[in-house]
């Protein structure tokens, strides 16, 4: 059984591009080049240079010293947080901005939620000099004010998403709206493993370098490539995606998908995909989709921007079905308590997205003897006014 993507850009039974008559040239556009210039020498070379100098990679594999001896496990940490711009996005951003220049295109959109995505195409718009625009849902500008701030200063438009629940999936009907109309200078940059092919294998690539560096650090500090379990936060999910990437086919490898539980999977406000959702189709892929009986997308909740999206990417979908990768929900109170621990424990601030993957200690016992390597795939500052109203800090 192949957990990869195929020509038709499916995975198992989920996937493939269900997209109106009018981006069909745009996704056609990307699908047929995609591969060929990303492999292109030239392509590798410049992609690989800007993650050295400019992102900062690699990141480090941190051994969670006073974790561990809590736990009585071996926990690694891949610190995605010290990337430029403080997440794994911009990993991401710059395969597609140099892909979009190849391509001649000379306006650049984007959705975000979180606001992440939206700094890290805002950055390599700028870091380019491509005009950039990013929607992005009305109470998502509100609660992640200063990425609102950084995308104005690295001179992108913000423009608000007002219909349904003004979040990250309403941001997304936007930009897909925005690109029917204006197809032929524009590249939208998704910020994650959804949407319609080629876009969540693309994604998956570019993110790839994380688990493709995690072998190496492996093998330096504990003298084999392959931990016992890697875990990651899942919304869309392309830090997951590119945490999972080279250690699909490697059976001995456990792989922990997180989902953002919410105020609890039966509360009816949780963003928790694998266990609520049912086939359908958003945003252009055939995914498990949070809906109402008669197929209505029904609204997701999380106290973190990033993991509130009704779907999960459709190799996510996928890895979940055949049962590759264990799926474990975590509340908002047991991820908000562990942005306090891993404060408090290691020094570290993390995204309220990435404390959710760091709940699953709680949830597993691992063996003294495990090697877990947990992602850390963004920092906590975007999140500070939440930290701080919740904690009343």
């Amino acid at each position: 059984m192949s957990f990869h993507v195929n020509e038709k850009g499916f995975y198992g039974n989920f996937g493939g591009a269900y997209i109106p008559e009018m981006l069909y040239p745009n996704v056609e556009e990307l699908r047929q080049n995609y591969l060929k210039i990303t492999a292109e020498p030239e392509f590798q070379k410049e992609f690989h240079e800007l993650l050295k100098d400019y992102v900062g990679r690699p990141t480090p594999l941190y051994f969670a010293e006073r974790l561990s001896a809590e736990y009585n496990t071996k926990i690694y940490l891949k610190r995605e947080d010290l990337c430029h711009t403080g997440a794994h996005k911009v990993n991401n951003t710059i395969g597609q901005i140099l892909l979009a220049k190849r391509l001649g295109k000379t306006r650049i959109i984007a959705e975000t939620g979180a606001g992440q995505h939206g700094v890290a195409t805002a950055t390599v718009c700028a870091l380019m000099g491509l005009e950039c625009i990013v929607y992005m849902g009305e109470i998502d500008i509100k609660r992640q004010a200063p990425n609102v701030a950084r995308m104005k200063m690295l001179g992108a438009e913000v423009r608000p998403a007002t219909s349904g629940s003004k979040t990250l999936k309403d941001a997304t009907n936007e930009a897909i709206r925005d690109w029917i109309n204006n197809p032929i200078d524009t590249y939208y940059i998704i910020g994650s493993v959804v949407g319609p092919h080629p876009y969540p294998d693309m994604v998956a690539r570019f993110q790839s370098v994380i688990s493709a560096e995690i072998k190496t650090q492996l093998l330096e500090k504990e003298g084999q490539q392959n931990p016992d379990y890697v875990i990651a936060c899942v919304g869309g999910g392309s830090n997951a995606a590119g945490t999972f990437y080279h250690f699909i086919d490697e059976k001995e490898v456990n792989i922990i998908a997180v989902e953002a539980a919410g105020k609890g999977i039966d509360s009816g406000e949780s963003a928790a995909t694998s266990a609520l959702g049912k086939i359908g189709i958003i945003h252009g892929s055939k995914t498990l989709l949070m809906q109402s009986p008669d197929g209505q997308i029904t609204e997701p909740y999380s106290i973190s921007a990033g993991l509130d999206y009704p779907g999960v990417g459709p190799m996510h979908a996928h890895l979940f079905e055949t049962k590759r990768a264990e799926f474990i929900s975590i509340t908002d109170d047991e991820a908000m308590n562990w942005g306090i621990k891993m404060s408090q424990t290691e020094g570290i601030i993390p995204a309220i997205e990435s404390a959710h993957a760091f709940a699953v200690l709680d949830k597993k016992k691992f063996k003294p003897t495990d090697i877990v390597v947990i992602n850390l795939s963004g920092r906590g500052d975007k999140d500070l006014n939440t930290y701080i109203d919740y904690f009343k800090l």
